[in-house]
């Protein structure tokens, strides 16, 4: 197989995960979250290392600008170089795809795409039947992954078998598409044997859905090759961001709506594997490894007398005693209690503390960054408290403000501190302190992680040096100038993620 008939992956990461709070949060959604609790893999991750190597070249990933430093954070992880479209507002599925397939087809005429939703999971060989149904996809039919249903599920759309095709191993016609039907109908598409649970898993040649879009569907196609054409590189990763304006201008359909069930060249490839889109926590119950009580766990988790529940700890103890087929899943600022049931309704209280305006709906405490991680530990009158976290080689922005004083202390690691034109190195251990109404930078010159405390105080100074004598202590409490913190009467709040680039 030649360099040119390489398989491109299209990872699309779209999508919130409301049913999956609070773990899944508008900031950082199901995709970019652990599948089996703290240290595993997220959603996203297993999908790029599951087609890795091979027949497949280097991955093209479809994220939302606000999601752009997490994926680009998690890709590092993995030490994958993919290619980033980075679509600055949502619409839908088809534009997504269309921009990747004019991008990857311009420089590559021969170009295959394999479309993957980033929030799977899979259980077997899906590459196999993959590279099985490259020729058909390469000769320019469009080939869409069909999964045989297990029961009669009314929230998958569905693709009818026309019959097998004679020239095509594996390769089957589509008799009909039918939306995500009710209950009554979904048992009788169960029963026929020819209905397969749509996927979201496509593939095709780039040229070819450029080609479909052009004939189906002018506008999007004119929307999002002008979207593409005025596009602007990425400063720090290897992408484009798409042009807002133009991107605008796209239908919001999926692919399906747009061509799959426009186009005469719709085929079907019935796919023999375990599949699921984890729509709820319900279902990472049913996939998960049990107990023999069938309890599902991940995190610190104690139980007695429970079953068939799943019980997810974070940082802290969760115990839990004489309770059956419930959902607990604890964060560093929320708590989720649900009966297994009733595990789709989440969404109900994602909905109430958007309306609420809580914080709690869209970030967790602990932010992710392209530097690395923050974490706000405490806060009150005049004063925060921030835990920082910088990857090796990588370098975080303090932002100052006028009467803004800042400590760093070091507890694990070193970094080199730099504000204004003084600068020096800080071990585990020692601290700092600099007044400063512009910023400070914060390196990690090491090959491991540095863990600091940053404290933030609104100050009455007394000293205009911008940048303290080294300040050491035992454990790292600094001796500082002297200090007289203003009363502010709660102006400051908890330093967020955009105080710190």
């Amino acid at each position: 197989m030649t360099t040119t008939s390489k398989i491109y992956p299209l990872i699309l990461c779209g999508g919130s995960g409301t049913r999956l709070w609070p773990l899944s949060r508008e900031e950082q959604p199901k995709q970019f979250q652990p599948i089996n609790g703290v240290g595993s893999l997220t959603f996203f991750q297993e999908t790029i290392q599951r087609h890795r190597g091979g027949f497949f070249a280097n991955p093209i990933v479809s994220v939302a600008t606000r999601h752009l430093k997490v994926a680009a954070r998690q890709l590092h992880e993995v030490q994958c170089k993919a290619h980033i479209i980075a679509e600055p507002l949502a619409r839908n599925t088809g534009p997504a795809v269309l921009a990747a397939a004019l991008h990857v087809g311009g420089a590559d005429p021969d170009a295959v795409l394999i479309v993957l939703p980033s929030d799977h999971v899979i259980d077997g060989d899906l590459n196999a039947l993959v590279l099985t149904m490259h020729k058909a996809a390469h000769d320019g039919f469009i080939v869409t992954f069909g999964i045989r249903p297990t029961f009669p599920e009314t929230g998958y759309g569905y693709i009818m078998d026309g019959g097998a095709f004679d020239n095509y191993a594996g390769l089957h016609r589509v008799e009909r598409f039918v939306e995500k039907p009710e209950l009554p109908i979904a048992r009788s598409l169960f029963e026929t044997g020819f209905a397969y649970w749509a996927s979201g898993i496509s593939m095709f040649r780039a040229d070819k859905i450029v080609a479909e879009y052009r004939r189906h569907d002018p506008q999007t196609y004119e929307a999002v090759l002008a979207a593409t054409n005025a596009a602007m590189p990425l400063d720090d990763h290897h992408g484009i961001v798409l042009s807002a304006p133009h991107f605008a201008n796209a239908v919001s359909l999926p692919t399906e709506k747009a061509v799959f069930e426009r186009t005469a060249d719709i085929a079907l490839a019935p796919a023999n594997i375990g599949w699921d889109d984890v729509g709820a926590w319900s279902a990472l119950h049913a996939i998960g490894a049990k107990c023999k009580s069938g309890n599902v766990t991940s995190g610190d988790v104690m139980l007695h007398d429970t079953t068939e529940s799943l019980v997810r700890g974070g940082d802290r103890l969760v115990a839990v005693v004489g309770m059956s087929d419930v959902i607990i899943v604890d964060t560093d600022d929320a708590l989720l209690v649900v009966s297994k049931k009733q595990a789709q309704d989440v969404k109900k209280i994602v909905e109430k503390l958007i309306a609420s305006r809580r914080s709690e709906a869209t970030s967790h405490r602990r932010q992710q960054t392209d530097w690395g991680s923050l974490k706000p530990m405490h806060s009150g009158t005049g004063f925060s408290m921030n835990l920082m976290t910088i990857d090796p080689g990588k370098q975080a922005r303090i932002v100052g403000g006028r009467h803004r004083s800042h400590i760093v202390t070091v507890l694990a690691g070193s970094v080199h501190l730099k504000s204004g034109a003084m600068g020096m190195p800080v071990h585990a251990g020692n601290a700092e302190m600099f007044l400063s109404s512009d910023f400070a930078l914060v390196s990690n010159y090491s090959d491991l992680p540095a863990e600091l405390i940053e404290i933030t105080c609104e100050v009455g100074l007394q000293s205009t040096n911008p940048l303290s004598a080294q300040m050491t202590g035992s454990v790292g409490v600094p001796i500082a100038v002297p200090l007289t913190v203003a009363p502010l009467g709660g102006l400051v709040q908890a330093i967020g993620a955009d105080d710190y680039a």
